[in-house]
This record gives structure tokens, sequence and C-alpha cells, in this order.
């Protein structure tokens, strides 16, 4: 299993006190998670791009309610159900994350490979701009887990389009620390196409968290 997480504690002696996030362990379903999560994502793509009959529509919805029935008695906290702790799956098992795979995880760096789908079009097949910052914010915190710095919020995030993000084909995005200073780490990420043609960049601030703060 892809190691992308050091333990806060061992880098911050004080994390107990800053509340906010817990340790969590990398978690390990089974396979029948795995499909599962690779049915939602095509159901996520089929739901904004199909337009059957009324009666298929309702068919469908009869089987959609009948599997929150099924899956509604096993709510569990943050942090005990697996999305977004298994992190061999596409997004670590989470649907809310765009479906990417860590490819390098070094203090001098991250890198993802990330696919999109007609689910993140925001209009002529192309990625909507707000699933960007997603993606980035996400790689900012992997960035300060691979430096080795204690757990931090994000303070701001800036996002430049260059050009339209495509989908159904493979990307690769990266994340760096660009300086650090104390409480605050400057970090930059980009997203770039199999020729590696910049299509967004991104530059953001993180924030250690202080005793107390969520």
């Amino acid at each position: 299993m892809t190691d992308y997480g050091l333990d806060p504690r061992r880098v911050d002696p004080e994390y107990d006190r800053h509340g906010g996030f817990p340790v969590f362990e990398a978690a390990e379903p089974g396979p029948g998670f795995e499909r599962f999560l690779a049915a939602t994502r095509r159901l996520q793509d089929l739901a904004v791009s199909v337009n059957p009959d009324t009666a298929t529509w309702e068919e469908a919805a009869d089987d959609v309610e009948k599997l929150v029935a099924l899956l509604e008695p096993h709510q569990a906290a943050e942090g005990v159900g697996p999305a977004n702790r298994v992190p061999d799956l596409p997004g670590a098992g989470s649907l809310l994350m765009p479906p990417w795979h860590v490819t390098k995880f070094e203090p001098e760096g991250i890198e993802l490979s990330v696919q999109f789908s007609r689910y993140h079009v925001g209009g002529n097949r192309a990625v909507h701009g707000g699933v960007l910052p997603l993606l980035f914010d996400s790689m900012f915190g992997m960035v300060i887990h691979a430096t080795g710095r204690p757990i931090s919020r994000t303070a701001f995030l800036h996002v430049d389009y260059r050009a339209i993000t495509p989908i159904d084909v493979p990307l690769t995005a990266t994340g760096w620390l660009r300086e650090a200073e104390d409480r605050k780490a400057f970090v930059n990420a980009d997203l770039r196409d199999a020729d590696g043609k910049l299509l967004a960049e991104a530059n953001g601030l993180m924030i250690r968290l202080l005793p107390g703060q969520p």
C-alpha cells in the first residue's frame, strides 16, 4: 500500500492540542468497496449524461432508494468509514475527490495522475473550473504531509487557468513547497497534459494550526 502520509505526532509534539484533524489510519475494506467506488463513479457520469424516458427514471430512482436504505444503517464517524482512507484507490477512496493516483510522494514534491470524466464537465466537454481548486487544495495538503510539516489548513488558494482541461485523457499534476516560514507554508501546483502543456497552475498559503484551533 502506498504510504503518502507521515504521522503528525512525529513532527509536532503538540499535535493533540491543535484540535482539528485526528490521525487516520489506512483502511482495508476489501474488494467490495473498490467495486462500489468504481460503479458509483460510473453512476455519477451517467447521472449527468443520460436522457431516458420517464419509466426508466422511475426505475432508476427505485433502485437508488433501495441502495440508500441498504447503506444508511451503516453510517460511521469520520475516520471510521473507508472513504478517503484507501491510498491505492482513485482519490484515496473518496467520491468527493477527482480520481487521482499518487505517483510520487517526496519532500521535494508530489505527483499525481488524474483523469477527469463526464461528471466533471462544466460545459463543452471541458472540466468545470470549480473542480480544479478542489484538486489543488487536496494536493496542498499532501505537500504539507510529504515535507513533514505539522497539520495545516488552507489560508488562500489562487488558480490561473491557462488552457481548457479536457476529460477522458490522462493528465499529470505536480505540487511542491515553495517557501516556509514559521507557521506559514507557501505551496505551488500545476496540471499538464500528456504533451506537457500547462492547463492550470495554483499557489496557496497553508497555516499550521495553533493549539485549540479546529
